[in-house]
Formats: structure tokens, sequence, C-alpha cells
């Protein structure tokens, strides 16, 4: 631990954050809703259009790829963006971050291939990863802990607004327009956000020289790297009991045992071991991975359900998921008055968990003729109880670790959700593509092993052939959804080790 490690750490009665620096805290806040939408819309905009995207390019056994590789990155940088942003200040840092996310946006929208599309959508990542990171950062710089409860409302009608625009929008550009459009619309997005962000929020003027942990970065990639790549090709690509399984498992011991050495010798860490000693800290991480691992893993196919075992049109489809958004936003804007009037947040993450389990375990009930208020209900249910854990991961870690830590905390936490939602895409793609081509059988063939699976291909198929390809979609995802359910059990067993540290409701000037 460096020398200073324990003087950074917070102390009992006092608030480490400082008082806003700069610009109106309105005004921030609104700007950071737009790099919010900005980051939003573009994980809601793809999941229509991914059936569409399929048919198109091929490639049904790198689907997944399509969201991990956004994820994947986006997860390897924040750690990287959080101690820039402590660092060298979050408004040029976020300036770098709006840049590389719209160059990766503008390759995605020329792909011609599953390649091309997969390798832009990771440079995509690495630009998306640093706005969540560093908006969630800079509410930490500028609002009192027990008020940032409530500005979970303001983000989720963000949220709220990008949930319902990207999946009606991915769908409609797809089945109407061409899907390279729903990388296009990003581009002007990204400099409303540009432009927002540089007209709220000054610099300070204040330059410091400082080290980077390059060495600890390398470290992550390479660890984080190995290990997702073992996790989504493992038993497809290669046997798990193979030279190329047990090179990445030991690249992947490897990479993290690399990790936590450098850490413990490093004079600014990317990311301060004696976090991990923190409850607070580690409980929520366990809390985001789990969780996360649950959302990215099991919604990523709900529209594969809903245009191919349906018959769904891909707007249509994206109109069928509004449900769960609307969960999300009412319980997380529930969820941030609580914490506001009490101080409190404890009971949400066991509330959260405790209606994920439901959720999902209707999920594993999906048939051709599940009924659309029976599928709405089921989507409500699993997103209030997103709604419930969300807002508490980020606040209740805010609160408790010391000022000049907040970036580096905030994106480690956001690493461990992100790191969850990029293994759980991963395998839960791997298995799913498995038990697809199996339970599709001799009519694997009709959809080209299932690498064409899509709505216009479907629609080309015998009535009695459409049975088949929708019944086996069905038993694919449904063991998806059994597994999901557990990790709704582990995340509820964690949300009751959770210590509670009571939110302050003000500021503490720096040096308080």
């Amino acid at each position: 631990m460096p020398p200073d490690a324990q003087e950074a750490r917070p102390t009992a009665g006092r608030t480490p954050f400082a008082a806003p620096e700069a610009g109106s805290t309105r005004l921030v806040i609104l700007s950071i809703g737009l790099l919010l939408l900005l980051a939003a819309l573009d994980q809601s905009i793809v999941s229509t259009a991914l059936p569409t995207i399929v048919a198109d390019l091929g490639g049904l056994d790198h689907l997944s790829w399509v969201v991990t590789a956004y994820i994947l990155t986006s997860t390897i940088v924040a750690p990287l963006y959080g101690k820039l942003g402590d660092l060298y200040g979050r408004r040029n840092t976020i300036f770098v971050c709006v840049s590389i996310f719209m160059i990766g946006s503008a390759l995605c929208g020329f792909a011609t291939s599953m390649t091309f599309l997969i390798v832009s959508r990771a440079l995509q990542g690495l630009g998306g990863g640093g706005l969540f990171v560093l908006a969630l950062s800079v509410v930490g710089d500028v609002v009192p802990p027990r008020e940032r409860g409530k500005i979970q409302g303001v983000f989720a009608a963000v949220f709220s607004t990008s949930s319902v625009l990207g999946p009606l929008a991915g769908g409609w550009l797809s089945q109407n327009a061409n899907w390279h459009w729903i990388f296009f619309i990003n581009i002007p997005l990204g400099l409303v956000a540009w432009i927002g962000f540089a007209a709220s929020f000054k610099p300070r003027g204040i330059r410091t020289s400082h080290r980077i942990d390059w060495a600890g970065a390398i470290a992550l990639t390479i660890g984080l790297g190995a290990l997702t790549l073992l996790t989504s090709l493992g038993g497809r690509s290669f046997d798990w009991v193979s030279t190329s399984a047990a090179a990445l498992a030991a690249l992947t011991i490897l990479g993290f045992a690399s990790f936590i050495a450098i850490e413990r010798r490093a004079a600014e860490p990317i990311l301060p071991l004696y976090l991990f000693g923190m409850n607070v800290f580690w409980v929520t991480s366990v809390l985001g991975f789990v969780v996360g691992a649950a959302l990215f893993g099991a919604i990523t196919f709900l529209p594969l359900y809903l245009q191919i075992a349906k018959g769904a049109t891909p707007t249509g489809s994206g109109l069928q998921l509004i449900p769960l958004t609307l969960g999300i936003v009412c319980a997380s804007t529930l969820a941030g008055q609580y914490m506001g009037r009490t101080g409190r947040y404890k009971i949400l993450p066991m509330i959260g968990a405790s209606l994920l389990i439901l959720g999902m375990l209707g999920l594993t009930q999906l048939a051709r003729d599940t009924g659309t208020a029976v599928f709405s209900v089921t989507l409500v249910v699993v997103g209030l109880g997103m709604g419930c854990i969300f807002p508490v991961v980020t606040t209740a870690v805010q609160n408790a670790v010391p000022r000049e830590t907040l970036g580096t905390a905030t994106a480690a936490g956001i690493l461990v959700r992100q790191c969850g939602g990029a293994l759980g895409v991963a395998a839960f793609g791997a298995m799913f593509s498995s038990w697809l081509v199996s339970g599709l059988g001799d009519a694997a063939a009709a959809v080209g092993g299932g690498a064409q699976l899509g709505p216009q291909t479907m629609a080309k198929l015998a009535p009695d052939m459409q049975a088949i390809v929708a019944a086996a979609v069905i038993d694919a995802i449904h063991p998806i959804y059994w597994i999901a359910a557990g990790m709704g059990v582990i995340a509820l067993v964690f949300a009751f080790q959770l210590d509670e540290v009571p939110l302050a409701n003000r500021m503490v000037p720096r040096g308080e």
C-alpha cells in the first residue's frame, strides 16, 4: 500500500467530497445526462438489430461478440479512465472518450463483415468505457452523497428515453432503412454531448505531475481479455480440455497475479488494493458483477426469442422490451427518493435481488404462445429488480471512499459490473449457440447451421420448419434464464452482507 493510502481513507463523521469547483451544478448534470444518453443509446439500439445484422453479415456463432467486444474493451479501459480523471481532471479526458467513441461509431456504420463490425465495436468501447465512469465521477464532484440518489431519477429519465428510443430506432432502421444507420446516429449525439459538456464544466487551470500505472493497466488488460476469450470460445472453438484452453487459463492467472503484484508496489495504482478491504466496496463489486452478468447475458437473447420464436418484427420486438425499461425507471426513481429521504440503502439490493430471481424464473417459462401481458409483467419484474440495485452500487461506493479516489473507485465499480456483463454475454452466447445447433438437428441446414438465423430467413421457411426452429430457439434460451435466476440468488446472499454507511447530506470543502 502506498504511504499515503492510510491517510486517504475516509474517517468517521467526515464526508470526504469536495464542493463543486466550476460551472453550474444544473448545467453540469444536464451535460452529464447527454453523455449518458450517448452511451446508453448505443447499448440499446443494437439489440433489436442483431438478428438482421446476422442475416446480412452471417456468423450467428459470433453474435454475442457484437455485444461482448464493446463491453470487453469498455471494461478494460474503465479503471484507466477513472485514474486519469482523478489525476488530470475529467474534462479533457471526457473529450478524448467522446472522440474515440464517435470514430468507432462511424467505422461500425461502414462495416461490411462481421469481423470488421466486431473490431469497430471494440474501438467504440475504448471510448464508451470512459463515458459512464467519468460522467458518474463528475456527479460525485458536484452533488452531496444523499442527493445523488435523487439524481438517479434524472438519469433514469435519460436511460428511459434511450432504452425506449434505442430498440425502436434500431428496429425501425433495420427494417425500413439500413442497420448501418444505428451507428451513424451516434455522431450528431456525440457532437451535442461534446458541446454541452464543454460549455458547462470549465477547466480548473491546475496541472500536476503524476505517474500513470501503465504496467498495471497492461496486466489487467491481459487478464480480462484472456478470461473473456476462454469463457466465450471454450467448448465451441476448442475443447475445454485442450492446449488452447489451458493457455488462456494460464494467461488469465498470470495477468491477474501480475496485476496484484504491480498494484502493491505502484506509487499511484490504477486500482488501490486497500479498497477491497472496505465492505461497501467489495460487496457492491460482487453485486455489480453478478447482476451485470445476469442482465447483459440474459437480455441479449430476448430479441431473438421475439423475432424468431414469436415472429415479431424488429420494431415490434423493440416495443415489447419497453416494460423492462419502465421497471428500471420506476424502481431507480423510487430508490433514489428513498435514499434521499432516509440516507439508507441496504434494504434496496435485498428487494432488487428478490425481484430479479422472480423475473428470471418467469423467463424460464417462455414459450411460443406466451401472451404479451405475461411477457410484459415478467420484464417489469426484472426491471424493478435491476432498478433497485444499480443506483445503490454507485452511490454507496462514492459515499464510502475518499475524495482523492472517487473516480478510481467509481471506475472499479463499473469495471466489475461490465466484466460480469462481458463474461455473461460471452458464456451465454457460447451455450446458446451450442444448444441451438443441437436442437435444430436436421433443420440446421435450412438456416445455414444457424449462421443465417434472422427474420428474413424465417419468412422463407415453410410453417412446419418455422415451428422446429422456433422450438429450438426457445429450448436454447431456457437454461440461460435458469442460470440467471441462480445469479440472483447469489446477489441476494451478498446483499445481506452489505454494511450500511449513512449517506451524508452535504458537501465538505477540501481540507475541512
